[in-house]
């Protein structure tokens, strides 16, 4: 994976680094807004909990956990940053013309190919049943 630097204009910017192959624009049928007014208040809308801030506003990302295409290979598309959780995602394009977000599998690069089964090889990135590893 190829890694930024940026120029140092401030002193934020200094040493930082960005993974270029990482986008950052979601597909639309794919997301869909959080309704997340917690931000520590009660039940009545009153603040409980001091010092919890706004935030910024996140879109959710709709990750399939179950990866239930059987027996049908997807190509990793993009690897996308999400907001929600402290790991990447990445957009699976199947072969039925499915699109779909699954967890980045660590080592996984762009154009690979993943496969969720009972019969599939054991690699990085597909999925089996507990049964069958």
């Amino acid at each position: 994976m190829a890694i930024h630097l940026y120029k140092t204009s401030t002193p934020s910017t200094r040493n930082g680094t960005v993974d270029s192959q990482v986008k950052s624009n979601p597909r639309n049928n794919l997301i869909y807004g959080q309704h997340h007014c917690g931000k520590g208040r009660n039940a009545r809308g009153i603040i409980t909990a001091r010092h919890r801030g706004g935030g910024h506003k996140r879109l959710y990302r709709k990750i399939d956990f179950r990866r239930n295409e059987k027996d049908i290979y997807g190509r990793i598309v993009t690897i996308e940053y999400d907001p929600n959780r402290n790991a990447y995602i990445c957009l699976i394009h199947y072969g039925d013309g499915e699109k779909r977000y699954i967890l980045h599998p660590r080592g996984a690069i762009i154009g690979d190919t993943i496969v969720s089964g009972t019969e599939v090889p054991i690699k990085m990135g597909n999925a089996l049943p507990l049964s069958a590893v």
